[in-house]
């Protein structure tokens, strides 16, 4: 799987207070907890399996991935003694020194070859071994938890305009009358990505499309349908509903996509209905869920509750309460931020029952129903 090298996720470090924008995890700590609980939920409703694997894309900082771990820790017990482990992946070198440091302090190493598919291992503040990869493919095969949160937005993108024509794809040019600037054309003929990657029934007039995107959730179906586990997508996005979202950002503000390119954060909200079109049938798919919902199915109001109990500081208060706002709150990333989860199917129907040994179809009417999906406890399968 391609993922690209050179550029500007590589070749920065854009987040926090002083890059490009802030994600969830830097906003509140909550928001991490909670998805580390939304892990332990899913193995637990997986049964339990002895191998624990955590995988993250692109991870940032290392800031969600640290608050999971510090749930794992807090929640040892509950882990009994599976053998957790976790793997990042991450294509740029720079920011998995910045996720290394946060998450092993100097306990990591590099590897001494460029060609190893491991190119940095080390071990967590809390006991667990940490593995960093360059794409998914590299990534052992086994149970495992996958989390995408604002990974896909970033991945690159096909713009196209319905014509009188039929579907063309839009480009990038260069302006004929400023030859040092750039601007978007409507391609006159047809292309091969404006014949492949439009659907039959497509509604729109203007469509934006991240096969990159498709071919990475395949990847992930087809590894939780054969090795068990399930994927979390947490991300700006829609169910097939907008149209034109690509924008840049620098300096937290809005920025002109075609000027100073490599110099800003590009991002396009992720088409969930796509997403789950080439996901298929061969895991159950659940969500978009805006991550107001999400989150308060998840218990975000009772976990800020204890929080500010246990808090004397009115700096710290202030700041869990205006965490919870921006997280929560719909004109802010309650209702833009949307949920969506890919699971084996066997995790939502009835355990089998076994008979002298021997295995069984699910019993309808007997045995315990599964776990209801922590997050999603509302929703229907799509």
């Amino acid at each position: 799987m391609y993922l690209h090298t050179n550029g500007y996720y590589v070749q920065n470090d854009m987040l926090g207070p002083d890059g490009d924008f802030i994600t969830s995890p830097e906003i509140s700590q909550i928001f991490g907890e909670l998805l580390g609980i939304w892990c332990l939920s899913e193995w637990i409703g997986a049964g339990k399996p002895s191998r624990f694997q955590l995988v993250e894309f692109g991870p940032g900082r290392g800031s969600l991935a640290n608050d999971i771990l510090r749930v794992f820790s807090q929640l040892r017990g509950a882990l009994g003694g599976a053998a957790v482990s976790v793997h990042l992946v991450e294509v740029s070198p720079k920011l998995s020194q910045v996720q290394a440091q946060c998450l092993t302090g100097d306990q990591s190493q590099v590897s001494a070859s460029e060609d190893e598919p491991v190119y940095r291992q080390g071990t967590s503040t809390t006991g667990l071994p940490i593995s960093w990869y360059r794409n998914l493919d590299d990534v052992p095969r086994g149970f495992s938890i996958y989390l995408a949160h604002e990974f896909f937005d970033a991945l690159p993108i096909h713009k196209f305009q319905g014509t009188e024509k039929g579907w063309r794809e839009v480009m990038v040019d260069i302006d004929p009358d400023e030859p040092g600037k750039l601007r978007l054309v409507i391609v006159p003929a047809p292309t091969l990505a404006s014949t492949q990657l439009i659907q039959a029934d497509e509604k729109r007039r203007h469509v934006e499309v991240c096969p990159e995107g498709g071919v990475i959730v395949q990847r992930l179906a087809n590894r939780i349908a054969e090795d068990g586990g399930a994927a979390l997508i947490a991300d700006y996005g829609h169910d097939g509903t907008k149209t034109d979202t690509f924008r840049g950002f620098k300096g937290h503000k809005l920025h002109d996509v075609l000027a100073s390119p490599g110099s800003a954060d590009l991002t396009a909200d992720v088409d969930y209905s796509y997403l789950r079109r080439m996901a298929g049938a061969t895991v159950a798919c659940m969500g978009p869920v805006s991550q107001k919902d999400f989150l308060k199915n998840m218990g975000i109001d009772t976990r800020l509750q204890v929080l500010l109990r246990n808090c004397a500081d009115p700096s710290t208060r202030a700041q869990l309460i205006q965490g919870y706002d921006m997280l929560t709150n719909p004109l802010k990333m309650g209702e833009r931020f949307q949920f969506f989860t890919m699971l084996n199917h066997s995790r939502l129907t009835r355990p089998e029952q076994s008979k002298g040994g021997k295995k069984m179809a699910p019993v309808p009417k007997k045995g315990p129903a599964p776990l209801p999906v922590a997050g999603f406890s509302e929703l229907g399968l799509s």
